[in-house]
C-alpha cells in the first residue's frame, strides 16, 4: 500500500517462531529479533556493541507455516517488511517503553556465517500463493519449449 513504511533488519531470533491460528484457520507466527549494533572504538581499537533493538515480527498464512517450520530460536534473519506504528506500554519496573512491530514480507535465513538448504514447498490449489494458470491446458508432449529439460525425438543440444 501507498504510505506504508518498508524496513529490512539483520537480527537474530531471540525465541522459537511461536505458530498460532485464528478462529478461521489463518495461520499467523510471530518473531522477536533482536539488533545489535557494533562499532569500532578506534582510540581502544576494540569493537563495543551498541543497545538491542527488538521487534516483534509477524507473518501470516503460508509464509507463518513455513517460518515455524524452518526457524529457530538464535538464527540470524534478514526480514523485510511493513513497519507498523509503535505501541508504548509500561515494563514491569515501571519505565515507559514501545515497541516495534513489523509485518513480514520476506524473511529467510542469513548466510554471512552459516548454509542453509532450500527445499520448495508444493502449493495447495485455490491457496493465496496459488498459481493463476496451473488450470490451463496442459502442453503438448513433444512442445520442446513446453518442457525443455526433455528431448524431443533428438539426440542434438537444441542451443
Amino acid at each position: 500500500m501507498a504510505g506504508e513504511v518498508t524496513v529490512t533488519i539483520v537480527g537474530n531470533l531471540a525465541d522459537d517462531p511461536e505458530l498460532r491460528y485464528t478462529q478461521g484457520g489463518v495461520a499467523v507466527v510471530s518473531v522477536r529479533v533482536g539488533s545489535t549494533p557494533r562499532t569500532l572504538n578506534r582510540q581502544t581499537n576494540a569493537w563495543e556493541d551498541g543497545e538491542t533493538v527488538w521487534v516483534r515480527c509477524t507473518a501470516w498464512r503460508d509464509l507463518a507455516e513455513n517460518v515455524a517450520q524452518t526457524l529457530t530460536k538464535g538464527n540470524r534473519v534478514i526480514v523485510t517488511g511493513r513497519l507498523k506504528a509503535p505501541s508504548a506500554y509500561q515494563a514491569a519496573n515501571g519505565e515507559a517503553r514501545a515497541s516495534l512491530e513489523l509485518e513480514i514480507d520476506e524473511i529467510g535465513p542469513s548466510l554471512r556465517y552459516a548454509t542453509a538448504a532450500v527445499t520448495r514447498r508444493a502449493r495447495e490449489a485455490g491457496g493465496s500463493d496459488a498459481n493463476p494458470w496451473a488450470d490451463a491446458a496442459p502442453k503438448a508432449a513433444n512442445d520442446g519449449w513446453a518442457n525443455p529439460a526433455t528431448s524431443v525425438n533428438s539426440d542434438d543440444t537444441p542451443f
